[in-house]
């Protein structure tokens, strides 16, 4: 008799992890411009006062090296550059006080600027 294999098919992380808010936020946007095959392209460039900074940013065209995410039938895209710089962060829809907004909380930032738009690494 021949012997049984088990296998265990894991899972890989997000490489960039959306929030329920960010998503339904998200999707919300992308409805409203009405283009199909729209998305949210996350950028980092240099700049800022920390150094880099996020780009948010809709487009519908698709590059070598992309990251495809999607949740809740909002697709975000980041390219295989800044990738390096969002691996593990989670990106959020804030609604508080002081206006309604993306955040990233990115666990490679070693610090930030007050308005969140510029990081350090």
């Amino acid at each position: 008799m021949g012997q049984e294999r088990m296998t265990t098919t894991l899972e890989r992380p997000a490489p960039l992890l959306v929030t329920a808010n960010a998503a339904r936020r998200i999707k919300t946007i992308l409805e409203a411009e009405g283009r199909p095959g729209l998305r949210l392209r996350i950028a980092v460039s240099g700049g800022g006062c920390s150094g880099f900074q996020y780009g948010f940013d809709l487009d519908d065209k698709e590059e070598p090296g992309d990251i495809v995410i999607e949740k809740a039938g909002a697709t975000v895209v980041v390219d295989g550059m800044s990738l390096m710089y969002v691996l593990g962060a989670e990106l959020d829809f804030v609604e508080d006080m002081t206006g309604s907004y993306f955040r990233m909380a990115n666990p490679n930032a070693a610090s930030s600027c007050g308005c969140g738009n510029s990081f350090a690494i």
